[in-house]
C-alpha cells in the first residue's frame, strides 16, 4: 500500500494481492489503512475484489460504496471489469453514472484513472 499525488489528489493505493473485498467490513479496514495518510481516494485494482462484488442483486458494491461515502471517502476501481460490465445492463448502468458523476471512478487503467481525476481546483 502507498500513497501518490496525481493531479492534485492525494490517492491510497491499495495492493493488488490479498484477500477478495466485498463486504462493509473490507470497506472499514481499508479506511482504516488510510488513517494518517490524508488520502482524498482509495485505490483499488479491480481484481481484488470478490466475483460476487460486481453483481448488483447481492447490494455488496452498494454497501461498499455507501460506507466510504460516509466517510467522505472516494473510491477508484482500476482494471478490467468488461466481462462483468458485458453481463449485467445494471453494472454497466452503474459504471456509466458512476463515472459521470465523478465523486468515485471506475478506470480501466492508471491512465483513465489519471483522465477521470482531473486537475483539482
Amino acid at each position: 500500500m502507498s500513497t501518490e499525488t496525481i493531479n492534485g489528489h492525494i490517492l491510497f493505493f491499495v495492493a493488488s494481492e490479498g484477500p477478495a473485498l466485498s463486504s462493509e467490513q473490507d470497506a472499514l479496514d481499508l479506511l482504516g489503512e488510510t488513517y494518517g495518510t490524508e488520502a482524498e481516494m482509495i485505490v483499488v485494482p479491480a481484481g481484488r475484489f470478490a466475483p460476487e462484488f460486481f453483481d448488483l442483486s447481492t447490494r455488496l458494491a452498494g454497501h461498499f460504496f455507501q460506507k466510504l461515502q460516509n466517510y467522505q471517502m472516494r473510491l477508484a476501481i482500476v482494471g478490467d471489469i468488461a466481462g462483468h460490465v458485458s453481463r449485467s445492463t445494471a453494472l454497466r448502468d452503474f459504471v456509466g453514472e458512476t463515472n459521470r458523476v465523478g465523486h468515485h471512478i471506475f478506470a480501466a487503467d492508471r491512465a483513465a484513472l489519471e483522465a477521470g481525476l482531473g486537475r483539482k481546483a
